[in-house]
């Protein structure tokens, strides 16, 4: 099979294509013929030999993510009957970028009619934890929240997401492009983060109290100048680090003014919740009412180049892989 290999840590050169042998499926496996392959900010902060700590990985290795393509075969205890032939998506780590996946059955979850692939792709990671987040933070009818790096794959979800459960959204994000496409997806307010005084305009967008939630996707400093602007008792969400780090707010800051800190750790999810997730973000796609923002897509040979992409920060909404 075709995959994408990093050879070595660093820059998004070190990406390179390879064959490696294709993959046979196990007892309750299938066997993924892969059409579009999800890319996200933290495959190339790992590829960069940034987060050691927090993924377990040497080179060479094909990096791990998520894919959308077509059961072609089926491993001992899995009925081919109900299997081969379906359109699916499944997250995959390691070894999503590759042409070929085999993948637990049930970790798989089907992908509807009227959603394409393509569209699927971009759902399976930025869609559970978008549709998780707004679980965790328990966002209401009639709340307002606050949605730090906007323009981005999970962030153009959540704004589409927030606005359904009847939120106030303030959406922050990057220039003039970026600003026009968060306020076409339904936010109330845009707060331009190049701006060097930005919170003191999303102060006056969301009101002396502040946000009830605050989605940090970005973190950094962007994510702690974020922080005060959360109303007290409400629930701060720093689940974001592509600026190198998580927004640096200690447990004591949220515990002073009786906000609910919450981290990346609180959306580490079973398989089993995984594709509940995945089926509802699908659903709601093939009901119209979620459209994910595919800003570019490469081919599978052309990773490296999607990386660089990713890390330019240019491209507005989701970078795929295509097989």
């Amino acid at each position: 099979m075709r995959v994408a290999q990093v050879k070595e840590f660093g820059g998004p050169e070190v990406l390179v294509p390879a064959e490696l042998p294709d993959p046979v499926a196990g007892p309750d496996e299938v066997v993924v013929a892969v059409d579009h392959i999800d890319t996200l900010f933290v495959q190339t902060q790992i590829r960069a030999g940034e987060f050691g700590g927090y993924f377990d990985v040497a080179p060479p290795y094909v990096p791990g993510g998520a894919v959308a393509g077509t059961v072609t075969a089926t491993g001992p205890g899995v009925d081919p009957a109900v299997w081969t032939g379906r359109r699916v998506v499944a997250a995959v780590s390691p070894g999503s970028y590759a042409s070929l996946a085999a993948v637990p059955a049930d970790h798989l979850a089907v992908v509807p009619e009227g959603v394409g692939l393509r569209e699927a792709a971009a759902l399976v990671h930025d869609g559970v934890t978008a549709l998780a987040l707004l679980d965790l933070t328990d966002l209401k009818a009639d709340e307002t929240v606050l949605i730090t790096g906007a323009s981005g794959g999970m962030g153009t979800l959540l704004i589409q997401l927030a606005r359904s459960r009847g939120a106030r959204v303030v959406a922050v994000a990057r220039g003039a492009e970026k600003l026009a496409l968060v306020r076409g997806l339904g936010a109330h307010e845009v707060i331009d983060a190049g701006s060097s005084d930005w919170p003191s305009h999303a102060r006056e967008a969301l009101g002396e109290a502040g946000a009830d939630v605050v989605l940090d996707g970005v973190g950094g400093e962007l994510g702690a100048q974020a922080f005060p602007l959360t109303a007290t008792a409400g629930r701060f969400s720093a689940h974001g680090a592509p600026t190198g780090g998580f927004a640096p707010i200690t447990p004591e800051e949220a515990t002073a003014r009786a906000i609910t800190l919450l981290g990346i750790a609180d959306v580490q999810l079973t398989p089993g919740r995984r594709v509940d997730l995945v089926t509802h973000a699908l659903s709601e796609a093939a009901a119209g009412r979620l459209h994910p923002v595919i800003g570019a897509v490469f081919p599978l040979e052309r990773a490296g180049e999607a990386h660089a992409a990713i890390e330019g920060r240019g491209v507005v909404g989701k970078v795929l892989l295509e097989v």
